[in-house]
């Protein structure tokens, strides 16, 4: 009776561990990360009103940082700059045509005077969805496009959003407000991310939709915990065994995701590797939450019993999101090979499918047209960037030059801070061996597992295409992923409060100091991330290597 009763006991503390970390959303076996932190802070501001204040006032005051550094200015210079060339002058057609059409010979001198409607009528073949797009139509819809604003405004504000999204995405990672604070305040001044929200390009919206995703399987993990938990204590209290545990339908936190990756995706095709990974994170996070419940023969049960379903929830609506999002497509008859089949094309499937509906053979193959850009695509650039250099900042990307005259000039740089790059950069190796170690000794890695499957879905497919035309901006995907890596770097050095007291001193000390070099160091590249124009000799001191420039 004893025994059984210890048994009984040890179940319903552990009921109440799992339980407990569904609520916060941080692992009960994982260090209190921001907790060395938190005291300093808590200490600061001793008094309860000040403190509930300071909860919100400083996610305000990060996201004040991000809105001057991605606002001020945004209509400078007015003129269409790198690539914006393709997704402005598409988003402007695709609003008023229902497709993206072509555009004569100096139409980006045009467009920045104020006369946009020199455009063709037939279409012109992109290789990108059409939600980016919208987004950035969606800016000229409301503000024109007689300024810069206006073709700007739309991604400028997805990428304020990015840095909400990760203070919340931090704040359930490591239950610290203090952390979540310093993830959202280094997103909000590194460069990468402010000059890819300062230009209307399309992979801030990848980044965005895609952490959304990421943050909603991180919620809906909370929940499964829960739900996990309450049914084997429910069979443990009737006496009842624990077979392969319960299949779960109900996860709306999951459907959510699915809608966030089917928006991803329907930004830039890689959008489909964040479900992906983070679908296969559903599956192995399911398992060890049957591990941790007891229930044997968890591997198999969430493998072949869960596994099925979390793919049912996941991938089919969100690939129903990626084609709703070529409605216009669909809706109007001048977009590309809108009607290649009646025009003589051909059959999509060589006719073995031939009761298929034209409009659908027909955008079938406009996505294999799609692919087979992608994969060939190998035209030299100035500035591309071979994958293997980008965790090491060798080869930023120019947007924008312009040579004043008297010595003076003007240029968007898209550079990260190099101080926080290279920091994020090992951090990462650090969650890495973090991770190692704590599997060995048996313990959770909720935020490193989280961590390191945002960066293997952003970074690692780029791996298989070193022979592609690629850019050091592409890394915007990922970097918030990166930057939660060093927060979690972060609060390591800066101790916990079992360390000894000058082990905490030290690594107070360390972490302000970088802190304050990194926002001095974002203070010196600002002008080359939103074009004020400076002297030359300026200029110069920023290209610290000859690949820099």
């Amino acid at each position: 009776m004893d025994e059984r009763a210890a048994r009984h006991r040890r179940d319903v503390e552990f009921d109440g561990i799992l339980r407990t970390a569904a609520r916060t959303g941080h692992d009960p076996d994982d260090e209190p990360t921001g907790s060395r932190l938190d005291d300093v802070w808590q200490r600061w501001a001793a008094d309860p009103r000040i403190r509930r204040a300071a909860e919100w006032g400083a996610p305000a005051a990060v996201l004040a940082v991000a809105a001057v550094t991605r606002l001020a200015g945004l209509d400078h210079p007015h003129q269409i700059v790198f690539d914006e060339t393709y997704y402005v002058k598409d988003a402007y057609t695709l609003s008023h045509l229902g497709y993206e059409a072509r555009w004569p010979e100096g139409a980006n001198e045009s467009f920045a005077a104020g006369d946009p409607d020199v455009h063709h009528t037939d279409a012109a073949f992109v290789v990108h969805p059409p939600l980016g797009k919208w987004i950035i139509a969606a800016g000229m819809a409301a503000f024109g496009t007689d300024s810069a604003f206006g073709w700007r405004v739309g991604m400028a504000v997805v990428g304020i959003l990015l840095v909400a999204l990760t203070m919340l995405v931090a704040k359930r990672l490591f239950a610290s407000t203090t952390l979540a604070v310093v993830a959202g305040g280094l997103l909000a001044i590194d460069g990468n991310a402010i000059v890819m929200s300062r230009v209307s390009l399309l992979d801030t919206g990848v980044a965005f939709f895609a952490l959304l995703g990421a943050y909603f399987v991180l919620l809906d993990r909370g929940r499964v915990a829960d739900r996990i938990a309450s049914w084997a204590a429910e069979r443990r209290a009737a006496g009842r065994p624990l077979p392969h545990g319960p299949v779960l339908w109900a996860r709306p936190w999951l459907v959510a995701a699915s809608l966030a990756f089917g928006c991803a995706a329907a930004v830039k095709w890689n959008g489909f590797t964040f479900l992906a990974a983070f679908g296969i994170y559903t599956v192995v996070a399911d398992a060890f939450l049957r591990r941790r419940a007891g229930i044997p023969g968890w591997g198999v049960a969430a493998a072949l019993r869960q596994g099925p379903v979390n793919f049912v929830l996941l991938v089919p609506l969100a690939f129903v999101v990626y084609v709703a999002s070529w409605w216009s497509w669909f809706a109007t008859d001048g977009g590309y090979y809108r009607r290649w089949i009646e025009t003589g094309g051909g059959t999509a499937w060589g006719g073995a499918l031939a009761w298929v509906p034209y409009d659908v053979q027909n955008w079938w193959h406009y996505q294999s047209a799609i692919l087979n850009f992608h994969a060939g695509l190998t035209t030299p650039h100035d500035y591309q960037a071979n994958p293997l250099t980008w965790l090491f900042l060798v080869r930023p990307t120019s947007m924008h030059y312009e040579n004043l005259g008297d010595g003076r000039a003007e240029a968007i740089l898209d550079i990260a801070n190099p101080l926080l790059w290279w920091g994020a950069t090992a951090a990462l190796v650090f969650v890495c061996v973090r991770t190692a170690l704590r599997l060995r000794h048996g313990r959770t890695v909720t935020a490193e597992a989280f961590i390191l499957t945002g960066m293997a879905a952003g970074y690692l497919p780029w791996l298989a295409y070193l022979h592609r035309t690629v850019f050091q901006f592409y890394t915007i995907v990922f970097e918030p992923f990166m930057v939660l890596a060093l927060t979690a770097a972060i609060a390591a050095v800066a101790g916990s409060r079992d360390d000894p007291e000058p082990r905490r001193r030290a690594g107070l000390w360390t972490v302000g100091v970088y802190l304050l070099l990194v926002v001095l160091v974002s203070v010196f590249f600002w002008p080359l991330w939103s074009a004020q124009p400076t002297p030359l000799w300026f200029q110069q001191l920023h290209y610290w290597f000859r690949s820099w420039i």
